[in-house]
């Protein structure tokens, strides 16, 4: 497999390389490939850096390798073929084409049955991350009081992810439930939590985006690198991290980039997410919801 100009900067504000990125996709791989294993894989490309054209691709690839995974998969308007990032060779591939990685919360195996929920914090300037934390920790106790533990990422661009492992059960039923949760924090905190999309109700609160749970939406998969001006990763964190940041943080406590990951990783022991793939984990949703 060719890797081409990998001298290329990318990123300018940190002068990082196109060679730079595919060092990062290597060495982190294992953390990686266990979120994109078996999840068909939407394309944001970025080829000339952040900066430069962006365009968003679920459709395989023209040129795609006949030795890179793929998957017909159920669409609105028929069914599409995709393609299934489930090896180092493929992962490489991918990132050859300068993409962010972004999948469903559900397996090709049963398609549009999630055993994922999540939650999109998402700040409306002047709230930032801080304030995300604050409604993070927030929801993460409304998803205990119902029996699911969770487990937060950096969106790696300005929010925060909250996720958690379910027994795989229908989108629609998902999203249904996402969205209670999205009404009640509003409810619970109105003068900083908005569940409804309309953008001009959003400065200086923070929307709790459910639709994600939705079969034909994605997520920025953990791990990613974001288009954003320097490298930064949409990148697993502790509690702490976020009960530090929610009560007398600042933004930049939650901002990881690209060199961060590796020593992340060595030093909580392997992915702070690991526990997703615990079967023995996964809930099923309250049964009067």
């Amino acid at each position: 497999m060719a890797l081409t100009n990998l001298e290329k900067v990318l990123y300018p504000a940190a002068g990082f390389t196109k060679g730079e990125v595919l060092h990062y996709y290597a060495t982190i791989a294992e953390a990686l490939l266990a979120h994109l294993r078996d999840r068909p894989l939407s394309f944001l490309r970025y080829p000339d850096g952040p900066d430069g054209q962006l365009f968003f691709a679920k459709n395989v690839p023209a040129g795609t390798p006949d030795w890179v995974t793929t998957s017909e998969v159920p669409r609105s308007d028929g069914p599409s073929r995709m393609v299934l990032v489930q090896d180092l060779p493929s992962l490489m591939w991918a990132a050859n084409l300068v993409t962010e990685f972004h999948t469903p919360q559900w397996r090709v195996q049963e398609p549009e049955e999630a055993d994922r929920l999540v939650l999109d914090l998402d700040p409306g300037p002047p709230a930032t991350i801080v304030q995300c934390c604050e409604v993070g920790l927030w929801l993460r106790e409304r998803l205990a009081a119902d029996g699911i533990e969770s487990y937060a990422k950096t969106s790696g661009s300005k929010g925060l992810h909250l996720l958690a492992s379910l027994v795989p059960t229908p989108s629609e039923q998902v999203s249904a439930y996402a969205k209670e949760l999205a009404v009640e924090a509003s409810r619970a905190m109105p003068g900083l939590v908005i569940h409804r999309m309309t953008r001009s109700l959003r400065p200086g609160k923070v929307f709790v985006d459910f639709s994600q749970n939705a079969a034909r939406k994605t997520t920025a998969t953990p791990y990613t690198l974001r288009a954003r001006p320097e490298p930064a990763v949409s990148a697993p964190v502790t509690w702490e991290e976020v009960e530090a940041c929610g009560s007398h943080g600042s933004p930049e406590q939650l901002v990881f980039l690209a060199g961060d990951i590796g020593p992340r990783l060595e030093a909580y022991g392997g992915d702070l997410l690991a526990p997703l793939f615990d079967a023995g984990r996964a809930r099923s949703l309250p049964s009067d919801r």
